[in-house]
């Protein structure tokens, strides 16, 4: 049994490796490593490379979190969705760059 409900784990502000760990029932080394390989769909893992340090960085969602605890996601879902939110970024990248556009013509 996970030491955190689903209840719990939407009202985190934070979810770290161990907690994400905990609640599947692995090891947070497994939670990391199929982060980093893109294995574990539960949110994204950013390299942090710079000339002082070599570090990871990881953002877990927990709605995704609980899916996948679940059976309930697959990577193939995940994609789908990724791609979707890129799409609607662009699209709203580009309605701001015609606005910004639109109100400095009516400045000048």
């Amino acid at each position: 049994m996970s030491k955190y409900t689903d209840d719990e784990i939407r009202s985190m502000s934070k979810i770290t490796c161990k907690i994400a760990a905990d609640y599947l029932g692995i090891s947070p080394v497994a939670v990391s490593y199929g982060m980093r390989q893109e294995k574990l769909p539960i949110g994204f893992a950013v390299h942090n490379e710079n000339r002082y340090t070599d570090s990871w960085s990881y953002s877990i969602i927990p709605e995704r979190l609980i899916a996948y605890k679940h059976g309930k996601i697959s990577e193939i879902q995940v994609q789908g969705i990724e791609n979707n939110l890129t799409k609607i970024i662009e699209e709203f990248s580009e309605m701001k760059k015609d606005l910004s556009f639109l109100l400095r013509g009516d400045q000048e």
